[in-house]
């Protein structure tokens, strides 16, 4: 066990003193600055991951399990505030965050950094929505059941509404909500934009008669650009828009709210970009207002 202890004493030793030459570089090499803060991330995420293990079962113990995951990410937004100088400041004026509850909350996909972005604006008693199979994982799926995850079904993965019905069921009776990512993939946009969104979210929403809230972020691509290994410190604008009341709407219903939804964040994402950059509004051309079919590989873009 000594030797064990040695050897990640080490490991670890080693790793803070390659990521602090990374950020001494940087002051001559930019392209540096990358490195250092991306090895400065990974180290965040396993600090809040072995905390999000304890402070999950110590919740568990006392009935608050829900909240482990609202614990995890404040922790990895102080220490990623501290180690690489990168954090999300919110523009929530009617406080939706705290005081809309279950809700499906949806968010722009941008980066691997959105782990971040989440760290910065989960509420309490939210979790993130996951696929059941993860739930047979060692270690992820066993902190993902103790922090109380919404797991979804998707035995049929062309169903979106039938994968549903277990989440929307357990988001109205434990007064869970959710946080989605419509899109379903990072998008690595250089400017404001939106991918085709899935309706996953949608059809959880409707089901289980909870208001849609919408979270958007400006285009940080000054901060984080992967494609042109750029990493830079700085503070990142988020907005928490008007709940989107879903209660009397159907099945029937969820692609136009889908698109709907979509048009507004598509909008508010390219106002706050815009003036986050102090720029001109841009009004993105060539948008169709697209709409994932179904939640599938195979999956169709309608307009």
């Amino acid at each position: 066990m000594a030797g064990f202890i040695s050897y990640v004493e080490v490991l670890g030793a080693a790793y803070l003193a390659l990521t602090l030459a990374f950020y001494a570089l940087s002051l001559r090499i930019p392209a540096a600055g990358f490195a250092a803060r991306l090895l400065a991330s990974y180290a965040a995420l396993l600090i809040a991951s072995a905390y999000g293990v304890v402070v999950s079962i110590c919740f568990r113990v006392v009935g608050y399990h829900r909240s482990g995951q609202w614990a995890t990410g404040r922790c990895f937004k102080y220490v990623m505030q501290l180690t690489t100088g990168v954090t999300f400041k919110i523009e929530d004026p009617h406080d939706y965050l705290n005081t809309i509850r279950p809700a499906v909350f949806v968010g722009n996909h941008q980066t691997e950094l959105d782990v971040l972005m989440l760290g910065c604006i989960f509420p309490r008693f939210c979790s993130v929505a996951a696929k059941s199979s993860l739930k047979k994982i060692p270690f992820l799926g066993w902190f993902m059941s103790l922090s109380g995850t919404v797991f979804i079904d998707r035995t049929n993965p062309n169903n979106a509404r039938s994968a549903m019905e277990g989440a929307a069921k357990e988001v109205s009776s434990q007064r869970q909500s959710v946080f989605m990512f419509p899109e379903g993939t990072r998008s690595y946009s250089k400017e404001p934009m939106l991918l085709p969104f899935k309706k996953g979210a949608f059809h959880l929403a409707v089901q289980a008669g909870v208001p849609i809230v919408p979270v958007v972020a400006a285009n940080y691509s000054d901060i984080l650009y992967v494609k042109g290994f750029m990493f830079k410190s700085g503070v990142i604008p988020l907005k928490v828009l008007k709940p989107i009341e879903t209660k009397g709407l159907t099945t029937a219903d969820v692609e136009d709210l889908t698109r709907d939804t979509r048009n507004l964040m598509l909008k508010e994402i390219t106002e706050l970009t815009a003036r986050h950059r102090g720029q001109p509004m841009k009004i993105p051309s060539g948008e169709t207002g697209g709409v994932v079919k179904a939640s599938g590989a195979e999956a169709t873009i309608t307009s």
